[in-house]
């Protein structure tokens, strides 16, 4: 931008009042400051924008060009200013979460639910993909909080605030296991014999339970592997082998009776589910969700 931005203001009030005095009084300034300020904008910009008559100002073709932008920008200015007003009275701001579609169903929603109660004049960007994904967002100061299991090695500036514990176990139906017994015989190896059913390698939910396999020697011999939890549960339900699944999100079925967890030597260690955030990226609007944490 050549010209001063007080030199477009001045500019402004003049073509709104169509007059120089209106204007002077309007900006608290002189009018031969007024006149002097124009006639410099018309040089810098090579162009007459005011035609001069005993009753004040009018504009030429290109002032009421330029005046229609200059009226959007000053617009805008006026609009921003009002909505940091509005955003400091009223708390207004916007917090963006990261979780995995799994966590999102069925542990953020009511912590989100009584943030919203609490804090309705915080916008909510929810953003769904994979927790090392969440992760990487967090580091890099792009979404402000995410709901993830404990990450195994983290930086100093990232906290963890603990949510619950989770357990991952395996389970089937009644039905698929009998099928089992009668081909295999009552003392099947499920992890040779079934039709293993687990997310795939770029999930860290798969990453802990190859670990578990490593450390118990188990080399699974058939493995289907699926893109989401849900996915899993379902294909547990209606029969088609062994899922590796989240107990909590499954407890009904298990008490009901319609999935048969299924003993292990040694169960697959416990996971800490919470929410991660960045030190170097606090607001008010995370300090708002934080709080509903407690």
């Amino acid at each position: 931008m050549d010209q001063n931005l007080s030199g477009y203001k001045i500019f402004y009030e003049v073509a709104s009042c169509g007059n120089i005095s209106k204007a002077a009084k309007k900006l608290y300034i002189s009018q031969p400051a007024i006149s002097k300020s124009i006639v410099k904008l018309e040089d810098g910009l090579d162009t007459k924008l005011f035609h001069r008559n005993s009753r004040g100002v009018t504009l030429t073709e290109e002032g009421q060009l330029l005046y229609k932008y200059i009226k959007d920008a000053f617009d805008n200015i006026n609009n921003a200013e009002v909505e940091l007003k509005r955003m400091k009275e009223f708390n207004i701001g916007h917090i963006q979460i990261g979780v995995s579609n799994t966590l999102c169903r069925y542990i953020l929603l009511p912590y989100l639910q009584k943030f919203m109660e609490k804090f309705p004049n915080i916008r909510v960007s929810v953003n769904t993909q994979a927790t090392a994904q969440t992760l990487n967002l967090i580091e890099q100061k792009k979404i402000d909080v995410g709901l993830t299991a404990e990450p195994k090695s983290r930086r100093p500036e990232m906290r963890f605030v603990h949510s619950r514990q989770i357990h991952d176990v395996f389970v089937a139906t009644p039905q698929y296991l009998e099928n089992l017994r009668s081909i295999c015989g009552p003392d099947f190896n499920v992890f040779e014999e079934a039709n293993l059913m687990l997310l795939d390698q770029n999930n860290m939910t798969r990453r802990h339970i190859d670990d578990y396999f490593k450390a118990m020697n188990i080399e699974p011999s058939q493995i289907l592997e699926v893109t989401t939890m849900d996915l899993l549960i379902e294909f547990a339900k209606i029969g088609i082998g062994v899922s590796c699944v989240v107990r909590e999100l499954v407890q009904k079925e298990i008490d009901e009776g319609s999935l048969v967890e299924l003993p292990l030597q040694l169960p697959i260690p416990s996971r800490n589910i919470g929410f991660v955030y960045n030190t170097g990226n606090t607001s008010k609007s995370l300090d708002a969700f934080l709080s509903v944490l407690d």
